[in-house]
C-alpha cells in the first residue's frame, strides 16, 4: 500500500520508523494491516466525525476523517469514491480515470439510491479486478461508505430484500481476500459498531477500528494550528498549550475549536480556573447527556465515622498516586443500608483522588442497538479521560443481568456482558477505577462483583452506637447554625434513634433548624421536639437485614465493628 508516509520519506529522506510515530496508533494499525494483507475492509467507528490533525509535508492542518484517509492515508491512490445517503456517489478523485469505464455522461448520472448506488461500487471494483488479472495495469481504488450505519442499520431478523443485499455486497468486500492485492480498499464509517447490520459488524474479514478521543497531544497540535486566529482566547496560555490540552482531554476537538473561536470573538480569554468547568460542560454535551460529569468539592477528610475505611482508601489513593498501579483493585462496592451515605464517600473518595469522577445516566434505549451504542460512546470517552472513576449508583438495577430477558429482547444481558468485559479488562488497572453502590448486594450477579471486577467490598453501616448518633446529628445541625452546649447534649443523647443512617439525621436537622427559625424555642427544644416526633422512614428491621446483606460481601474482616455485630446475622 503506498501511503502518505512513504511520499515524506523519499522527500525528506527520513526513517520509516520516524514517520509512524507522528501517526495516531488507530491509522499505523490501518497501515499495519493492509499492508500485511490481512484485510482490505475497514469499518473505523467512534469518534468520526471530529476533526482531525493531518499532519502534511506543507505543515500541519486540521480536516474530516475522510480529508484524513483522502489525503493522509490515500494519496497515492489514483480513484477514491466517496458513498453517504445524501449526497449519493462523489468521485473524490481520479475522475478523468473512472469516466473511462462509465463515460462522461453516465458518470454524471451515478446511482444515488442505496443499492444500485452500492451495486455500482462493487461492480466497477470487480471489473478492475478483472483487468488486473488479464495483465493490463489498473489504477489503485480506494472506496470510503460513510454514515454506514444509516444504509445498513441492524435490524435483526427483519426480512427486508434491499437491506439483506446490501449487507451481502458489504460483507462479500471483506471476504474478497484479492482486494488488497489489486490495490483496492473500503472504508465503513460508521458512529457505533452496534448500529450496524450485524452480518457486516460480526464479519471476522471486516478489520474494526476504533476511532478514539484525542490524546493531549493531538489537541495541543490542534490548539497550536486553531492559535493564529484564536490568539485572543489563549493569550494566557501563550508558550504553554500543553496546560490546556491536559485539562480538556475527554473534550473533542471540533468542540474546542467551537469554544476557541467564541472566546476570541468575544475577546474573552481562557483562564486556568475555568478549564475544569468548560471541560464538564463540553463533555456532557458532546455524550448527549449519557453522563454526568463531576469535579469532586470534597475528599475523605469530610467523611467522619468510619476512620478504617477511610484510611483503607487513602493508602490505595496513595499508591495510585505513586504509579503502584498492579497494588491496585479494579473496583470497589460500597453496600450498606438506604441512606447510609455510599454516594457521599464516592464523591470523597474521587476528591481525594484528585481525579474526575463519571457517573453513569439512563444509557438503555428501546431502539435497537441503540443502548449498545450508548455504552459504546461512553466506554470511548472513558479511555479519553485517562485515570478517572466511574461511579455506578443502584447498580442492582443498573447493571443489567447475565439471563435474557424477553421483554427487553436480550438488552440486559448484553448491557450486562459489555459492562463485565470492560470491567474486567487488566489494561484498564489504575486508569478506570470503578466504584458501585447498592442496598441490595445479593441482587447483582456474582459474576460482576468477583475479584477482578470488584476487589474491595466496603460495607457501610448506619450509626451503631447513640454516641455515634449525636455526634452526625450535631454535625449536620452545626451546618446550619445550630450549635448545642456541652450541658444539653447529654438530654439530646437519649433521644437518639438506634442505627441512625446520615440520611435520616440530614433530615432531622433540617426539621429542627425549620423548628428554631419559626421562634419561640431553643435550638435544644428545636433538636429535642424533632427526636420525640421522630419516626423512622424504613423499618429497622429493613436496615438491619440490609446491613447483614453488606456485611456479608465485605472482603475484609477489619470493615465490620464488633458493635455491628448485634445488629447482624454473621459471624466476624
Amino acid at each position: 500500500m503506498e501511503l502518505w508516509w512513504i511520499v515524506i520519506a523519499i522527500h525528506r529522506r527520513v526513517k520509516y520508523d520516524e514517520i509512524m510515530e507522528k501517526l495516531v496508533s488507530w491509522a499505523q494499525q490501518i497501515i499495519t494491516e493492509y499492508e500485511s494483507g490481512a484485510t482490505g475492509c475497514f469499518l473505523l467507528h467512534g469518534n468520526i466525525n471530529d476533526q482531525f490533525v493531518l499532519p502534511l509535508r506543507e505543515g500541519a492542518v486540521l480536516g474530516h476523517l475522510q480529508d484524513f484517509l483522502t489525503d493522509v492515508l490515500l494519496p497515492r491512490f489514483d480513484v477514491v469514491l466517496s458513498y453517504e445517503l445524501g449526497y449519493g456517489i462523489r468521485i473524490e478523485r481520479g475522475h478523468e480515470i473512472f469516466v473511462q469505464w462509465k463515460g462522461e455522461e453516465q458518470s454524471a448520472a451515478l446511482p444515488s439510491m442505496a443499492l444500485p448506488a452500492i451495486r455500482t461500487l462493487g461492480q466497477y471494483l470487480l471489473y478492475m479486478r478483472n483487468l488486473s488479472a488479464l495483465g493490463e495495469q489498473t489504477p489503485k481504488v480506494a472506496i470510503i461508505i460513510k454514515q454506514a450505519h444509516l444504509i445498513v442499520p441492524a435490524m435483526p431478523n427483519m426480512l427486508n430484500y434491499e437491506l439483506n443485499s446490501l449487507a451481502s455486497i458489504l460483507r462479500s468486500w471483506a471476504s474478497d481476500i484479492s482486494m488488497q492485492n489489486h490495490g483496492q480498499v473500503a472504508f465503513l464509517l460508521s458512529d457505533q459498531v452496534h448500529t450496524l447490520h450485524p452480518q457486516v459488524a460480526n464479519n471476522p474479514r471486516v478489520s474494526s477500528i476504533e476511532v478514539p478521543l484525542p490524546e493531549a497531544q493531538e489537541l495541543r497540535d490542534a490548539i497550536r494550528i486553531l492559535e493564529p486566529t484564536c490568539s485572543k482566547a489563549l493569550e494566557n496560555f501563550t508558550g504553554d498549550l500543553m496546560s490546556p490540552a491536559s485539562r480538556l482531554r475527554g473534550a473533542t476537538i471540533s468542540a474546542i475549536e467551537q469554544l476557541l473561536k467564541q472566546r476570541h470573538y468575544s475577546g474573552d480569554a481562557l483562564r486556568d480556573e475555568d478549564l475544569s468547568q468548560l471541560k464538564k460542560e463540553l463533555v456532557e454535551a458532546e455524550c448527549d447527556g449519557l453522563i454526568d460529569f463531576v469535579e469532586p468539592t470534597r475528599n475523605l477528610d469530610d467523611y467522619v465515622g468510619a476512620e478504617r475505611i477511610a484510611e483503607w482508601l487513602r493508602q490505595d489513593l496513595e499508591l495510585w498516586k505513586n504509579g503502584h498501579t498492579q497494588a491496585l483493585p479494579m473496583g470497589y462496592l460500597f453496600c450498606g443500608p438506604v441512606g447510609t451515605g455510599k454516594t457521599y464517600l464516592a464523591e470523597c473518595l474521587a476528591g481525594e483522588a484528585g481525579v474526575p469522577v463519571v457517573t453513569l445516566r439512563n444509557f438503555r434505549d428501546r431502539w435497537v442497538g441503540s443502548t449498545e451504542a450508548n455504552l459504546e460512546k461512553i466506554f470511548s470517552l472513558l479511555h479519553a479521560l485517562g485515570r478517572c472513576i466511574v461511579f455506578v449508583d443502584e447498580a442492582d438495577q443498573a447493571l443489567g443481568g447475565r439471563a435474557a430477558s424477553s421483554s427487553d429482547s436480550g438488552v440486559s444481558s448484553r448491557v450486562y456482558s459489555m459492562l463485565a468485559k470492560k470491567m474486567s479488562d487488566t489494561k484498564n488497572r489504575g486508569k478506570l477505577l470503578w466504584v458501585l453502590a447498592s442496598s441490595r448486594p445479593d441482587l447483582i450477579e456474582v459474576d460482576l462483583k468477583r475479584p477482578g471486577r470488584i476487589d474491595v467490598k466496603i460495607p457501610i453501616f448506619p450509626t451503631l452506637t447513640k454516641e455515634e448518633g449525636l455526634a452526625l446529628l450535631l454535625a449536620l445541625c452545626k451546618k446550619r447554625g445550630l450549635v448545642v452546649d456541652a450541658v444539653s447534649k447529654s438530654a439530646v443523647q437519649k433521644r437518639i434513634p438506634d442505627l441512625l443512617t446520615p440520611g435520616a439525621a440530614e433530615a432531622l436537622s433540617v426539621k429542627a433548624y425549620r423548628t428554631f427559625t419559626l421562634g419561640g424555642v431553643t435550638v435544644e427544644q428545636a433538636i429535642t421536639h424533632s427526636l420525640k416526633e421522630y419516626r423512622p422512614a424504613i423499618d429497622p428491621a429493613i436496615i438491619s437485614q440490609q446491613m447483614s446483606l453488606a456485611a456479608k460481601e465485605a472482603t475484609d474482616k477489619q470493615f465490620i465493628p464488633d458493635k455491628a455485630l448485634p445488629y447482624i446475622n454473621i459471624r466476624k
